[in-house]
């Protein structure tokens, strides 16, 4: 199979509040007002943790399919710690990103723990965003210029 290109496009609403598309979904993406937003959606890492677990989801349920296992039901909870403070701009002591991210993983299967303990090696080896994650991935950040006219 050849690459698939995925894409969103969004722009501002406020400082805090950005809204994008992606196919046919607007994803609002915004602080809690103590990070100064509105509080219209999720913030950017609380969606960067989301999409860990959806992917998760997605590969969990096919690789369990490949392996013969029957799920009955699937919880995952991530969660992660970072300091706000590169953020802010009042330290670069630490780094902007997580600092850990956990994952629990709650499935209810009629699976062994050996079968389960590769079940999960073979979601961490598929699931994309868990690469992202794990391997650093080039990343370019270009400037698009667009002349102001008055």
């Amino acid at each position: 199979m050849s690459d698939l290109n995925f894409q969103i496009q969004g722009e501002a609403q406020t400082a805090a509040r950005f809204v994008a598309g992606a196919r046919q979904f607007s994803i609002v993406i915004d602080e809690p007002p103590a990070l100064g937003g509105d509080d219209f959606g999720a913030n950017p890492v609380e969606y960067l943790l989301a999409s860990y677990a959806g992917c998760i989801n997605v590969v969990a349920h096919l690789t369990a399919k490949e392996l013969g296992i029957k799920v009955e039901k699937l919880s995952i909870k991530v969660d992660g710690n970072l300091n706000p403070d590169r953020l802010f701009g009042q330290s670069n002591e630490d780094r902007a990103g997580f600092k850990n991210i956990n994952v629990d993983f709650t499935p209810i299967t009629d699976a062994g723990p050996e079968k389960i303990k590769l079940w999960i090696e073979t979601i961490k080896n598929r699931c994309p965003i868990n690469d992202n994650f794990s391997n650093t991935t080039p990343l370019t950040l270009n400037l698009v210029y667009e002349e102001i006219t008055v």
